[in-house]
């Protein structure tokens, strides 16, 4: 009940229910690269796969420093279908860099 209550406050505190639901139906894939991958080669995996129907790369900060990029790479696929993630995965697969794919939402499924 309190888990409820503080949905419903979060959610009108919110700009509104709609995005809050957004929000929370968001799906991620997560690319975790082997250890001491370089940043040119997740920036290769990134840019080879980025193409994929139904899915969309997070956006790179615009002011994050070369030796600041982030460690992994996170595609949005909460359209993507099941065969459009597949797609993802098997062009991910392709380079010996790519460590594992781990689905990902804001609710932590």
């Amino acid at each position: 009940m309190a888990a409820a209550a503080a949905a419903a406050a979060l959610c009108t505190a919110a700009a509104g229910c709609g995005a809050f639901d957004r929000a929370f139906g968001k799906q991620e894939l997560v690319v975790q690269f082997q250890q001491n991958t370089s940043k040119a080669a997740i920036l290769q995996v990134r840019a080879a796969c980025s193409h994929m129907a139904g899915t969309f790369t997070e956006p790179i900060p615009k002011h994050a420093l070369a030796i600041q990029l982030p460690d992994d790479v996170r595609y949005e696929v909460t359209n993507a279908t099941d065969a459009q993630q597949a797609r993802l995965e098997q062009c991910l697969s392709r380079f010996p860099v790519v460590a594992g794919v781990e689905p990902e939402s804001p609710s932590g499924d």
